[in-house]
Order: structure tokens, then C-alpha cells, then sequence
């Protein structure tokens, strides 16, 4: 027990070290106006120097992770059915491809999927 409790302080002081450490270190010293502007060739910029960032990119980019998620959670799934019963794998398989097509539909009634709006 008292392994287990010095472990435990030791990760936390060294979490807690290295989180200060990388506080001070990513302070800026002179936030200076001409360093923070965008350059180009000595001249101001005509035009913004961000590009708008598309939302619906976004969304996207989350929908397709969170169907890959689904298969990284499926495939284990596969390779049990072997050593269980059929009716309870078969029901946890039913109750999770349910789970998964009714986001599937709330994302496609909120318009997510929908690019030209």
C-alpha cells in the first residue's frame, strides 16, 4: 500500500513539475505589435492573413472519427463471439449499432452531413 501511495506522488509531483516548467517557459517576454503582425516584405498586408476555418470541416472530421472509434470497438467484439453466448453478444452488437445509427440520424437531421447550405 505504501508502494502504490509513493508511486502516486511521485507521478503527480513530477506532472505537477513539468506543467510549471512549461508554464514559465511558454510566457512571451514583449508582446510587441510589429513582432505579431503578419509579415510580408516590409509592407502591410492586403489581405487577412488567416484563412476562415470551415466549421462543416469540422463536424466532418469528428463524425469520421467517431465512426472509426466504432470499429476499433467492434473488431474485439468479433473475435469474442467464440467465447460467449450468442444471445447476449448478439444483444450488446443490436444495442450498440442502435446507439450508433441514431447519432447517424441526428446528424443528418441537425444537417451536419449537408455541405451546400
Amino acid at each position: 500500500m505504501m508502494l502504490i501511495m509513493m508511486m502516486m506522488l511521485t507521478a503527480t509531483l513530477i506532472s505537477t513539475v513539468l506543467m510549471m516548467m512549461c508554464s514559465i517557459m511558454s510566457k512571451k517576454s514583449i508582446l510587441d505589435r510589429e513582432k505579431m503582425s503578419p509579415f510580408e516584405c516590409g509592407f502591410d498586408p492586403k489581405s487577412s492573413s488567416r484563412m476562415p476555418f470551415s466549421l462543416q470541416f469540422f463536424l466532418i472530421a469528428v463524425l469520421f472519427l467517431i465512426f472509426d472509434i466504432e470499429i476499433v470497438i467492434i473488431l474485439p467484439m468479433v473475435v469474442t463471439l467464440k467465447y460467449s453466448a450468442i444471445s447476449s453478444w448478439m444483444s450488446t452488437i443490436m444495442l450498440f449499432m442502435m446507439i450508433l445509427i441514431m447519432g447517424l440520424f441526428h446528424e443528418w437531421n441537425n444537417g451536419v452531413l449537408e455541405w451546400a447550405t
